[in-house]
């Protein structure tokens, strides 16, 4: 099983076992700023997001029923321009069950500013890999592949690669429509910002980190508290071996973002010693939020 026995997961989905659809996903669109539109229009939207991305089959591994990957998308509706053409933000939470425990840590948490799209009551979704569309199936493709990847990364070092690789063709297909998020010029944050950086080789330590954090620290805690803790606290440097390469790195930003309450709870039973190592990591490569990881004494 994938969740159980991470180092055996693909050798067991190459078995023929049946195919199940990847993805358990929440969607949410939040519309309450808009005025003058049917409220049809919004629900119809969400579902069909959510047949989009939970009904479809992205890779050719074959999860169970209950090792499919659990994430929120919510949508938040800013302005409705002509009715059918529509700008807001998305909110993308991924989650990963820790083994051993009922509680699910968050892989990642990130706002994505450059959402735009049209979109018309009942229309049909469809997607091809190497072809662009329409907007909103890009977007929404380009996330289901990085969450596969991002998930794969914590359960086998370096696995998500050709997941990554795929987010990046959606990317580069996007970029001829000219829309927002896709082009590397546009600034160092954005969709094409984050597919570069989780292939780019100079960062490769983050996704160790993935690894290591995940599968050694926190699936190891549920039996051996102590001994998840020093795994975690291992994996912690590369968060500064990558720092001093590029402070300001999106994906850097997006994993401190994302861990950095976890990390918190994580330390406020160790020892003094294993404090003062997570502080003096955590406080150099999150200075912003430095303060915030003196809660781990309170």
């Amino acid at each position: 099983m994938k969740k159980l026995i991470p180092g055996l997961f693909v050798l067991l989905f190459s078995f023929n076992l049946g195919f199940s659809q990847e993805f358990l996903g929440n969607i949410q669109i939040q519309s309450q700023r808009i005025e003058g539109i049917d409220p049809s229009v919004f629900t119809s939207m969400k579902t069909s997001m959510f047949e989009f991305m939970n009904n479809q089959i992205w890779s050719d591994y074959k999860f169970k029923i209950e090792e499919r990957i659990e994430f929120t998308m919510v949508f938040t509706i800013n302005e409705v321009i002509g009715g059918d053409d529509f700008k807001g933000t998305l909110n993308l939470v991924l989650k990963r069950p820790v083994y051993g425990s009922d509680y699910n840590t968050d892989i990642v948490n990130l706002i994505d500013n450059d959402i735009h799209f049209r979109y018309v009551p009942y229309q049909n979704m469809e997607y091809a890999d190497g072809t662009y569309s329409n907007n909103l199936t890009s977007i929404l493709a380009f996330y289901a592949y990085i969450m596969l990847g991002l998930d794969f990364d914590t359960f086998s070092l370096l696995g998500g690669t050709p997941f990554y690789e795929k987010a990046m063709a959606v990317a580069t297909a996007a970029q001829s429509s000219n829309e927002r998020g896709w082009q590397g010029f546009e600034g160092p944050k954005n969709r094409y910002s984050l597919a570069e950086n989780l292939l780019n080789p100079s960062y490769e330590e983050l996704r160790k980190l993935l690894y290591e954090y995940h599968l050694k620290g926190m699936d190891e805690m549920s039996k051996n508290v102590d001994g998840g803790r020093m795994a975690v606290g291992r994996s912690l440097k590369y968060f500064q071996n990558v720092y001093d390469k590029r402070p300001g790195l999106y994906l850097l930003q997006v994993m401190l973002e994302t861990k950095r309450d976890e990390i918190i709870n994580i330390y406020k039973e160790a020892s003094p010693a294993e404090k003062t190592s997570m502080l003096n990591i955590m406080k150099a490569v999150d200075p912003p939020n430095g303060t915030r990881y003196d809660m781990v004494n309170e």
